[in-house]
C-alpha cells in the first residue's frame, strides 16, 4: 500500500475509533482491494491468466484463516465457453448450535479484463464484494455462528452471472438447508456515502433485520432497485443473488449506484471511499449476526 493511501486510511478510521478493529482488521481490508484491482491482475477475466492469480490470492487469504472447504476442495470448476474454465472459491464455517441450516455470503471476484489495450481493474466492481468476504470470514473464524455460513467467492458474474448458477447446479450442501443469501458487488464506492439493501419487496419480512445497520457507521441505507417492470432500476437479477432468488432462496444484496467508473477503466481503488467501505463491511457483519440470531424465524416466513 502506497504511504499516500495508508495515511488516507488511518486518517479515515481515527474518524471512527473502534468502529472495525473489534472485527476486522481495515487495512487488511484496504490492502486486498488495492492488490485485487492492481494492473498485475489484469482485470480478473474470468478463465485468464489475471483471474487465476486473483484466485489464487484469495485461496491464500482463506487460508490464513483457516476456512475449511465446502466439500471436498475449495474450488469448484466450471466450464466456460471457448474451452476455458471458471472457477468459484467456496468456503465453510461450520455452525456452532444448528449447522444444518446455512447462509451464503457471496461476492464475485472477476471482473472485465482487458480492452482495447487498457486494463479495467474493476476496484469497486468487485474487488471490494470480494475483500469484504475475507473480512467476514476473519471475523466469524473466531466467531462461529449459530448457523453455517457458506463463504462464496463466484468466478464469471460478468459473463452472465456463471458462478452463482454453477454453485446452484452442483451445490457442496442441499439447497434445502440455505435459508439466505447475502450478495455483495460494488460496496467501495459512493460520494454520497449511500448503500442499497436490495430483495425488501420480494422478500419483506426480511426489512426489519436491515433497518438501523446504518445507525452510528459512515453511510446511509437505502431500500429499492427491487421493483418489477422498471428495466436497469430493478436489481433483482443483476447480480449473484439473482440464481438464488430464481429458486426461491431469500436474499439481501448490498451494491451503490452506478458510478463513473462502473465498467469503466477509471474503477480504480485510488477512487474507492474508504471510511464508507469500512463502515459497509462493518454493517454487514451486523447484518449476520441479527439474522443468525433468529434464522427460525426467516424459514417461518419462507415456508408460509
Amino acid at each position: 500500500m502506497t504511504i499516500r493511501f495508508l495515511l488516507l486510511s488511518m486518517i479515515a478510521l481515527s474518524a471512527h475509533p473502534g468502529l472495525s478493529q473489534e472485527r476486522f482488521d481495515a487495512l487488511a481490508l484496504l490492502k486486498d482491494v488495492e492488490t485485487l484491482s492492481s494492473d498485475d491482475y489484469e482485470g480478473r477475466d474470468a478463465g485468464t491468466a489475471g483471474g487465476a492469480k486473483a484466485r489464487e490470492y484469495l485461496k491464500t487469504r482463506f487460508a490464513s484463516l483457516s476456512l475449511m472447504a465446502c466439500g471436498e476442495s475449495i474450488e469448484q470448476s466450471f466450464p466456460l465457453d471457448d474451452d476455458r474454465e471458471g472457477v468459484n472459491l467456496i468456503g465453510r464455517i461450520e455452525g456452532s448450535d444448528s449447522p444444518g441450516k446455512a447462509i451464503v455470503i457471496s461476492a464475485h471476484y472477476d471482473h472485465v479484463g482487458i480492452r482495447g489495450g487498457e486494463i479495467f481493474n474493476g476496484a469497486d466492481d468487485n474487488a471490494s464484494g470480494a475483500a469484504a468476504l475475507v473480512a467476514i470470514a476473519s471475523y466469524f473464524t473466531r466467531h462461529p455462528a449459530r448457523h453455517t455460513l457458506i463463504i462464496a467467492a463466484f468466478d464469471a458474474e460478468e459473463k452472465g452471472l456463471r458462478g452463482a448458477r454453477a454453485f446452484l447446479d452442483d451445490p457442496c450442501l442441499p439447497i434445502s438447508s440455505i435459508s439466505l443469501n447475502i450478495n455483495l458487488d460494488m460496496i467501495s464506492r459512493s460520494e454520497t456515502h449511500e448503500l442499497y439493501a436490495v430483495g425488501i419487496r420480494q422478500y419483506p419480512y426480511l426489512e426489519e433485520f436491515v433497518q438501523g445497520i446504518d445507525s452510528d457507521r459512515d453511510f446511509t441505507l437505502l431500500l429499492g432497485h427491487d421493483e418489477p417492470g422498471t428495466g436497469s432500476d430493478d436489481w433483482t437479477m443483476a447480480s449473484d443473488h439473482g440464481p438464488f432468488h430464481t429458486q426461491g432462496i431469500p436474499f439481501i444484496y448490498f451494491g451503490v449506484e452506478d458510478h463513473a467508473g462502473y465498467h469503466q477503466p477509471g474503477d480504480d481503488y485510488e477512487y474507492i471511499t474508504q471510511d464508507f467501505y469500512v463502515s459497509v463491511v462493518d454493517g454487514v457483519i451486523e447484518l449476520i449476526i441479527r439474522m443468525d440470531a433468529d434464522l427460525d424465524a426467516i424459514e417461518e416466513h419462507r415456508t408460509r
